[in-house]
Formats: structure tokens, C-alpha cells, sequence
């Protein structure tokens, strides 16, 4: 029998075949969620849910974003051709 090896990402338990992507995607929700907290923080009133998928979709694209900060703000442009790309993460179920 074949032993499969797969990564789970500490933050959501997302399956991955390999430890890098598995580390890129952890990094990626933590920078989700320091965009969430300063959402929170600076925009009273925002609901979680929102500032949650804003902060994802705003770290899920931090290299145009960081792009757009430098001057090239056509990349903000960009976005949506690159958000259509397929995911590798395979979620899990929920634990109780």
C-alpha cells in the first residue's frame, strides 16, 4: 500500500500535496486577517462577514495591490483574470 503525504494548513485545515503550498496559503490567511482586524478597526459599523472576504480577496491579490501602492494602479485592473484562476485547496468538513 502507498503512503500519500499531504499539509494541513493550521488556519482552516485545507489539504495540500506539499508543504510549500500549504505554507503560502497560511500566509495568506494571516495576511487576510490582518486586513480583516484594521477593516474592523477603521470602518465602524462594517459588517465581519464583508470586511472577512474583503480582507481575503484584498491578500489573495496583495501582489497587484502592492503593485497599485508603487504607482501602477492599472494592476488593480488586473484583478479579475487572475481571480478566476482554479484554487488547489481543498476544504474541509467543519468539526463540531
Amino acid at each position: 500500500m502507498a503512503v500519500v503525504s499531504k499539509w494541513m494548513c493550521d488556519r482552516d485545515n485545507s489539504m495540500f500535496d506539499n508543504k510549500k503550498d500549504a505554507d503560502a496559503y497560511d500566509k495568506m490567511l494571516e495576511l487576510a486577517e490582518g486586513f480583516t482586524a484594521l477593516l474592523q478597526e477603521h470602518i465602524p459599523g462594517v459588517d465581519e462577514t464583508q470586511a472577512e472576504e474583503f480582507g481575503i480577496f484584498l491578500s489573495k491579490n496583495k501582489e497587484a495591490v502592492m503593485q497599485a501602492c508603487k504607482g501602477r494602479v492599472e494592476a488593480l485592473a488586473e484583478i479579475d483574470s487572475e481571480a478566476a484562476a482554479p484554487s488547489n485547496v481543498s476544504p474541509l468538513a467543519a468539526q463540531a
